[in-house]
């Protein structure tokens, strides 16, 4: 039996021990950022000084209380918010920059297809939109409907597919134009248990098979800590990083891991940042 160890906590700002990432590029630099909506009452603070530097290849979640800003980080680093200060680069790329470089893939809560375009006419959608010839539109089709295990349900609407199928076309879709960083809010959100279990599985064979990097955005702490290789814990609004957390487990894990000592050490861990971040007089 392989032996695991237990995860690292850290700070946002404290150096981070050496890792298997430490040696490649810097796929997202986040420097100081702020970001402050303007409303009709009065400024919401949205995110305030936010530090973080993520690695090519890895898999980050973004775990805290609901409107601490997850999403709104997301979301300035797909060009969808501008921030009010500091910096962000993605990929060596300015957030808009990457976006017209169609450097990311997005993947919404709800799978967001078109009903009447068959399954492999919504994954092929932005690739016509990009004028990628046809004969290279069938072949990506092809090749990311089997890589998410629908391959037969190519000729299908949505509506005969499940939701868990649909978010696996909405996948298939983001990485169809081979995006280096993959944007991923919520996916699995709106999922039963099972279906989630079994997408948090095939998302991680994916990820092992494409190296691509990956923002994943959830609420929950089994899911963060199965999928992730570091986990962010931040505050409630504003949003800021309160911790860091390394997950060293097996690369090679199944959901099997759950159930280990190591696993629920690193959940309670991620637990633990949360309550100390966390004001129950709000």
């Amino acid at each position: 039996m392989q032996t695991l160890r237990t995860a690292t906590t850290m700070s946002a700002d404290a150096p981070r021990p050496a890792s298997r990432n430490d040696d490649k590029p810097v796929a997202i630099d986040v420097r100081d950022l702020s970001l402050t909506f303007q409303t009709t009452d009065a400024p919401v603070v949205a995110l305030t000084n936010v530090n973080l530097q993520i690695k090519a290849g890895e898999f980050i979640s973004l775990i805290g209380p609901s409107g601490c800003g997850k999403t709104t980080l997301m979301r300035v680093m797909a060009d969808l918010e501008h921030p009010t200060s500091g910096s962000i680069t993605v990929n060596g790329l300015s957030p808009e920059q990457a976006r017209l470089a169609r450097a990311y893939g997005y993947v919404f809560q709800a799978p967001a297809l078109y009903p009447w375009r068959s399954v492999r006419r919504n994954l092929m959608l932005p690739l016509e939109i990009m004028g990628v010839p046809r004969a290279e539109r069938d072949s990506r089709a092809a090749r990311y409907l089997e890589m998410v295990g629908l391959k037969d349900f190519a000729n299908k609407f949505p509506w005969q597919l499940s939701g868990g199928m649909q978010q696996r076309v909405s996948i298939a879709r983001a990485l169809s134009f081979e995006p280096k960083l993959l944007l991923m809010d919520e996916p699995f959100g709106a999922l039963d248990e099972i279906t989630r279990d079994h997408l948090n599985e095939q998302l991680l064979r994916l990820w092992e098979q494409t190296q691509k990097t990956v923002i994943f955005v959830t609420h929950s702490i089994p899911e963060a800590v199965f999928l992730s290789s570091r986990i962010v814990v931040m505050s409630p609004r504003p949003g800021r990083i309160l911790e860091v957390i390394d997950c060293d487990l097996p690369s090679d894990r199944t959901l099997d891991v759950r159930e280990t000592p190591e696993f629920l050490a690193i959940a309670h861990r991620v637990r633990v940042a949360l309550r100390a971040g966390h004001s129950y007089d709000d």
